[in-house]
């Protein structure tokens, strides 16, 4: 039998991660089921007009009231899809949700992008009562389902771990004599990316010939730009030439669509995640890049550290831009060792491709919708 699924989450156009995890997880559902039925109550700050047709409705963060045609919009679905991230929603740390979960009647499942290990008075009492309210809560790591259970007092029959989705990128090309090895950074640039450490580590591979090119690729983050401008990309440039190493790095501002990031993605020879938290539970970047069998340096944030430690990347740890630089270093100069973690990242990767992952939601559903149909007497 066919099942509606609506989901609450910004959407496309809009630029930001949780549309896009959305849009690959709608389209990765409806390939598999195409009979089922789909729709999104796309998160907006601001009236806009949209043509994608499985946009229903949308929730106005600004606007008090918009609640009620979203419920409407969404009540009209077999079950209820929330992606929660606490500066999406409207209100205090995001607090408008709760308005859209009092009003749903059919099943929920709260995915969980953030679980943070010191929340706030208010991010601690919004993420309970949403947990509370769904009939299941995705976390996308052990580590976050671990500090969801810890410190949010949630039921641990409704706490799923189901992987952040990654797109198949195909083949990957090797590197040719002479061809400058690429070292890869992307996604919404502002400051806690770390970028300025990986910067600084670059001084120690000016040694290699051919000498490698690093390549920050992504827009400044919109809330980044609205408070501080190009301040930190400035700044990123800056650092570069008084280390020496600006003709080792490029920046690409520009949000790539998927076409586009996947040939970056093919290019590069490592993949380097040098970010300033320890809290970070969930990485997309992360995801992907393990999922295109790249091998990977990052810092020790939670899902770092769940995902790499097998042998898929190295852990360094934060601000630490000498570390960085050796790591980086030995697995340009010992092809062997980047072969293993390309390895090692190979047999990770089919759990975290989107057709898998949408099969997990899947059962996920349908799991809810069995416990809510009633036993004929």
């Amino acid at each position: 039998m066919p099942t509606s699924y609506g989901f609450l989450s910004t959407y496309p156009p809009t630029r930001c991660g949780l549309a896009t995890f959305t849009s690959a997880l709608v389209r990765s559902l409806a390939t598999q089921e195409p009979d089922d039925r789909f729709g999104v109550v796309r998160v907006v700050d601001v009236p806009v007009t949209t043509v994608a047709p499985e946009v229903v409705a949308h929730l106005q963060t600004q606007a008090p009231g918009s609640h009620g045609p979203a419920v409407k919009a969404l009540n009209s679905f077999d079950v209820v899809v929330i992606q929660h991230e606490y500066g999406i929603f409207g209100g205090p740390d995001g607090k408008q949700v709760l308005e859209i979960l009092d009003g749903l009647s059919v099943p929920v499942v709260v995915v969980a992008h953030t679980v943070l290990a010191a929340p706030t008075i208010n991010q601690h009492f919004v993420l309970q009562r949403m947990a509370s309210a769904a009939g299941a809560v995705v976390t996308m790591t052990q580590a976050a389902r671990d500090r969801l259970l810890a410190r949010y007092d949630v039921d641990p029959s409704k706490v799923v771990v189901i992987p952040h989705g990654a797109p198949s990128r195909g083949a990957t090309g090797t590197l040719a004599p002479g061809d400058r090895p690429l070292i890869l950074t992307w996604g919404l640039l502002g400051p806690g990316k770390g970028i300025e450490w990986a910067i600084d580590g670059l001084q120690q591979l000016r040694s290699l010939r051919p000498l490698p090119a690093y390549i920050v690729a992504g827009q400044t983050h919109p809330q980044v730009r609205l408070r501080q401008g190009e301040a930190y990309r400035t700044q990123l440039s800056q650092r570069a030439s008084a280390a020496g190493v600006s003709h080792m790095v490029r920046f690409v501002d520009a949000y790539l669509d998927d076409e586009a990031l996947t040939r970056l993605i093919r290019r590069a020879d490592v993949v380097l995640l040098p970010y300033d938290s320890r809290d970070q539970v969930t990485s997309g970047v992360l995801v992907e890049a393990v999922a295109a069998h790249k091998p990977v340096v990052a810092t020790t944030f939670p899902h770092a550290v769940e995902l790499l430690s097998g042998g898929a990347g190295v852990l360094v740890p934060p601000r630490d831009s000498a570390a960085m630089g050796a790591a980086l270093h030995r697995i340009l100069l010992h092809p062997e060792w980047s072969a293993g973690m390309a390895g090692a990242a190979a047999r990770l990767a089919p759990a975290m491709l989107w057709p898998e992952v949408a099969s997990c939601y899947r059962s996920l559903v349908a799991g809810l919708l069995a416990d809510r149909t009633p036993v004929p007497g």
